[in-house]
């Protein structure tokens, strides 16, 4: 009678075990598909505010994005970690007088031909990211060649909808803002309006 209530104790205890093993699987399961997952496409930078929008006199030149009154812009203090082969979006601007640049460039307070190899980078690869880049020399890679240009301009990615960022909103966090000279360097049709390229310090 003894052994028989023992096998009846162990076999509870086998079910009580076998109840406990399975619900800790589906516990588990449950909490890992609640798990927050990290963001795609921006690396380690996040959006950090949002821009109310002004509309403006906008210059539409190259298709240029103009702000509507009262939508929301993403804003970004940071940039995607650089490589040697940084992951980036070419737009295509013009730093010259009247162009769709808006005002002098930030970095010598200059306009710039659109013979010239020259680009703005997003406010945090120009200099938020622990190096200065202004004046200084990027190369660019796509569509099978490459550019070397020289850093004269910050697109900003804070701010925007003014009269000096032509109206238009804050430049994404991945941005290298081309001349048509540099467009024209790697060969592409500037009615593209942009081109995914790598690019790395010289």
């Amino acid at each position: 009678m003894a052994n028989m209530k023992l096998l009846a104790v162990l076999a509870v205890l086998q079910l009580l075990s076998l109840h406990l093993h399975v619900h800790g699987v589906s516990a588990s399961a449950v909490s890992s598909a609640h798990k927050p997952t990290q963001p795609r496409g921006g690396g380690k930078c996040h959006i950090s505010g949002f821009l109310h929008g002004v509309a403006g006199k906008c210059n539409r030149e190259h298709g240029s994005d103009c702000c509507v009154a009262g939508h929301r812009y993403p804003q970004f203090k940071c940039s995607p970690p650089v490589s040697a082969e940084t992951p980036a979006i070419l737009t295509l601007n013009s730093f010259a007088a009247g162009g769709d640049g808006g005002g002098k460039s930030f970095c010598d307070n200059r306009f710039h031909k659109d013979s010239e190899l020259v680009v703005a980078l997003s406010t945090g690869w120009l200099r938020l990211d622990g190096t200065r880049r202004c004046n200084k020399m990027i190369r660019i890679n796509g569509n099978g060649r490459f550019a070397l240009a020289k850093v004269v301009d910050e697109c900003d990615s804070v701010n925007g909808c003014d009269a000096e960022h032509n109206f238009e909103p804050p430049c994404p966090n991945n941005d290298v803002d081309g001349s048509p000279a540099v467009w024209k360097a790697l060969g592409l049709n500037e009615d593209i309006g942009e081109f995914k390229v790598t690019w790395s310090d010289v």
